[in-house]
C-alpha cells in the first residue's frame, strides 16, 4: 500500500477540498462526494494523459 499512497494522498486531498466547496466536512455523504469526485478527477487525469500525443500533434500541425 504505500507505494500506491503517494499516488491516492494528493488526489484525495484535492478531492476533499473540491467536496468541501460542496458538501460541509461533517455531512454525513461527504465521503461518497469525495469518493465521486475523486473517480472523476482520475478519469479525467487518464483522459488527459491518453490524448495528450493527439492534441500535441494536431497544435503543432495547425500552428505550420
Amino acid at each position: 500500500m504505500p507505494g500506491i499512497s503517494w499516488l491516492l494522498e494528493p488526489l484525495m486531498t484535492a478531492a476533499a477540498f473540491i467536496a468541501s466547496i460542496f458538501v460541509g466536512e461533517d455531512s454525513a455523504n461527504f465521503g461518497v462526494v469525495q469518493m465521486a469526485i475523486a473517480v472523476l478527477l482520475m478519469t479525467s487525469i487518464v483522459a488527459i494523459l491518453t490524448f495528450l500525443p493527439t492534441l500535441i500533434s494536431r497544435t503543432r500541425a495547425r500552428s505550420r
